[in-house]
């Protein structure tokens, strides 16, 4: 059996496109559920569970785990669509360079960005994404085409790290006493080969140390809404027979429901880093979030992206 055409078509695009300390290996289902839900992040600070798409300025969600780093210069932001100039399926803060919509537009959705963190716009990064395991230093803004990677760390203030998503995750990454943030692009192709590690690595390779590091997962597809076909269960079951834990029976036969979201938290985990999450929905939440797969749904032209972003203040 195959992926129905939506879901194909989804995965493809998205790969195309330029996602506790405690081990919770030997956790049964029920008792992985609940760890995970006990590592959730609060849901994050700011009043914008009631959105406004004509409010002027950017209010992104915030992890309550990352601003405890704030007294370290630590400033990050999980940016939801309010706040921008795009309009149409763009509407709202659309940061994607990659897309259709007008590139003035973008240009000036992303130097909200840049001033909500604190950055000139030439100092807000973010990567030309492709599913990979790479994750690059980075000690100033790049001088010509975005690099091709799925992370990126530094350990130098004024440059904001942003990792684009629409239902793929953003986990942005900070060690406060090291002073060596990260953000990266994990997608379901991207964290199944290790873009998550490779960024615990980069940053441990600039002096970090992963018992300090804090790992949060932004807004991305919740299970309920995230249905794959019998080859991705078979690929991920695969690679390691306990991950069938992450998929749950779906309303179609020989399909299931994956959870990305508890997927990347073990992950980071597991791999020793203080982990947690947003627990926000994008393909739910349309007000607030782009997403791909319900673009992909509606067979609309294109879709919007969001960014996440990170920063060593100066």
């Amino acid at each position: 059996m195959t992926f129905d055409r939506a879901d194909r078509q989804a995965d493809d695009r998205e790969r195309a496109e330029g996602p506790a300390n405690a081990d919770a290996g030997g956790l049964s289902a029920g008792r992985l559920r609940g760890a995970v839900e006990s590592r959730l992040d609060e849901i994050a600070s700011g009043d914008n569970k009631t959105p406004m798409l004509t409010q002027t300025r950017p209010d992104p969600l915030r992890s309550p785990m990352l601003d405890r780093l704030a007294s370290a210069g630590i400033r990050h932001g999980f940016f939801t669509r309010i706040g921008g100039v795009s309009e149409g399926i763009y509407r709202g803060l659309n940061t994607g360079t990659g897309s259709g919509d007008d590139p003035a537009r973008v240009r000036e959705n992303r130097r909200r960005v840049a001033e909500w963190m604190g950055v000139g716009p030439h100092n807000l990064l973010s990567l030309h994404q492709v599913h990979s395991p790479d994750a690059i230093i980075v000690r100033e803004p790049f001088a010509g085409d975005r690099p091709k990677a799925d992370a990126l760390v530094t350990d130098r203030p004024g440059l904001a790290l942003g990792a684009s998503a629409a239902d793929c995750g953003p986990v942005l990454f900070a060690d406060g006493e090291a002073g060596v943030i990260g953000a990266a692009h994990a997608g379901w192709k991207g964290a199944l080969a290790g873009i998550l590690e490779s960024t615990i690595a980069a940053m441990e390779s600039l002096g970090a140390r992963r018992d300090r590091i804090v790992a949060v997962l932004g807004p991305s597809i919740s299970q309920k809404n995230y249905e794959v076909g019998p080859e991705f269960v078979e690929r991920f079951v695969g690679a390691d027979s306990s991950n069938e834990r992450y998929f749950a029976p779906s309303g179609r036969a020989g399909h299931a429901l994956f959870d990305l979201n508890a997927y990347t938290v073990d992950r980071l985990a597991r791999a020793g880093v203080q982990a947690g999450m947003i627990g926000r929905c994008t393909y739910a939440e349309e007000e607030l979030f782009f997403s791909y797969r319900r673009t992909t749904h509606r067979k609309e032209a294109d879709y919007g992206r969001l960014i996440s972003a990170i920063a060593l203040e100066d």
